[in-house]
């Protein structure tokens, strides 16, 4: 992994802890939701308030995420909204503290300006022993406040100002002034600059999760399953349950559910362009895995390195030159089919509130995609990434820092970015929704 960490590909983007300012902040923070304290003076955070330094240390990766569930996290700073988050557990975790920062980010500079800010992403359940207890994650509540709770003595000073300011004989309640001036001395003059978070809560939806395997949880959709990385659940509410091997029961769920596009037919997007490059990864695969030494060979070398190795190229590499022979010279359809190894190389997710989720399934359909992997599922990315040649390795390094990092919201518009939506294509799927995609279920 040292490539990946010295190319800023792994542990990249994280926050510098290294003042003893901060650092006495983080402990007192770390103190109060765990009851323990950091003994380093200089680690990085990632937007949870993680350190794998200071996981390291106390020799528990999971201090701010115990069981997998209800993660807690610490904020110093609201530069830790451009942070990763590591090891996430639920592919929504992210985007929840990334919105509660983006909401409250004025509180917030105030609050981090003198204080660590400590909080929990917080649901119903504590305890995930059966993959049936996911179902329960229904709602998730931001929970924040200081180390020494301003935003709860702030809210608790603004009531007694309305009493204050309500009651005529307020004036000679001793008790109330003086509970007043206290409280103003830690939050200030709450009158004239409101120490507030907004309440945050957000419904679950479809998830992917790291338990059990890995599972894409989809409840929300018209016709709901369960796709498992690992096995196969048992006694899930969804009434279709995969695995990925079931790779034709996996494309009709996408498409009845209108989650994915063809690469070749997405607007606004080089199609052609996209499945070549999807192509030299699976090339650069092939050839490592069969021992070839790529030292030197450049994107440019591609074809010549296809030419001579012709003997190595799976058929996902053929099934893809099809397509992109179909869309550059025009002839006839190449028909590939679910069961066919580049299929699921032929598509993207569609524009839908899904579509991180959708691309991120097919990321993992598509292993020998190597950027799309990086992208969309990093976790899936350093495990496959740990198993592969020191060839393989070096060449997928040095392409995403030249290529990927060095414009990531380019790169991600370009893949995975949606023009203006057509006019959507309504159409009645009657037997469809009385029998469900995949056919009646056999009992």
């Amino acid at each position: 992994m040292i490539r990946l960490i010295q190319r800023g590909l792994m542990f990249g983007n994280l926050f510098h802890v290294a003042s003893p300012a901060l650092v006495e902040r983080y402990n007192r923070a770390l103190e109060h939701l765990t009851g323990k304290r950091t003994a380093l003076t200089d680690f990085y955070i990632d937007i949870s308030g993680y350190s794998p330094e200071v996981g390291n240390e106390l020799g528990d990766p999971l201090y701010l995420n115990h069981n997998g569930v209800n993660r807690q996290f610490i904020l110093l700073s609201t530069e830790q909204r451009k942070c990763p988050l590591l090891d996430a557990s639920f592919s929504t975790s992210q985007g929840i503290l990334k919105r509660f920062i983006a909401e409250n980010e004025a509180a917030l500079f105030a609050l981090t300006a003198r204080d660590a800010v400590a909080g929990e992403l917080v649901n119903s359940v504590y305890d995930i022993s059966h993959p049936a207890r996911l179902f329960d994650l229904r709602a998730i509540t931001v929970e924040a406040d200081t180390t020494r709770g301003t935003v709860r003595n702030a809210a608790t000073l603004a009531c007694k100002v309305d009493t204050f300011l309500s009651e005529d004989d307020a004036w000679f309640d001793d008790v109330l002034i003086s509970e007043m001036i206290q409280l103003a001395g830690q939050t200030g003059d709450v009158t004239r600059n409101p120490v507030k978070l907004k309440p945050l809560t957000v419904e679950k939806g479809n998830f992917w999760t790291s338990h059990f395997g890995g599972l894409y949880i989809f409840q929300t959709l018209d016709h709901p399953a369960t796709i498992a990385a690992g096995d196969k659940p048992q006694d899930v509410p969804t009434k279709y349950t995969f695995d990925l091997t079931e790779r034709n029961r996996i494309a009709k769920f996408l498409e009845f559910n209108d989650l994915v596009e063809p690469v070749v037919k997405a607007r606004g997007i080089d199609g052609a362009a996209i499945l070549r490059q999807k192509m030299d990864f699976i090339l650069v695969s092939a050839v490592t895995e069969a021992g070839v030494d790529l030292a030197g060979t450049t994107r440019r070398d591609m074809r010549m390195l296809a030419r001579q190795h012709a003997h190595l190229l799976p058929d996902e590499f053929r099934g893809l030159a099809d397509l992109v022979n179909w869309a550059e010279h025009g002839g006839a359809w190449p028909r590939i089919s679910s069961e066919h190894p580049a299929y699921f190389y032929t598509l993207r997710a569609a524009d839908t509130p899904d579509a991180d989720l959708v691309n991120m399934l097919l990321a993992e359909l598509c292993p020998r995609d190597a950027r799309q992997l990086f992208i969309c599922h990093k976790q899936a990315f350093y495990a496959a990434y740990a198993t592969w040649s020191e060839a393989k390795k070096e060449y997928v390094a040095q392409y995403l820092e030249a290529e990927y990092k060095a414009d990531k919201v380019g790169a991600r518009a370009a893949l995975f970015g949606h023009d203006a939506p057509m006019e959507p294509d309504v159409k009645p799927r009657d037997m469809i929704a009385r029998v469900g995609p995949w056919g009646a279920v056999r009992r």
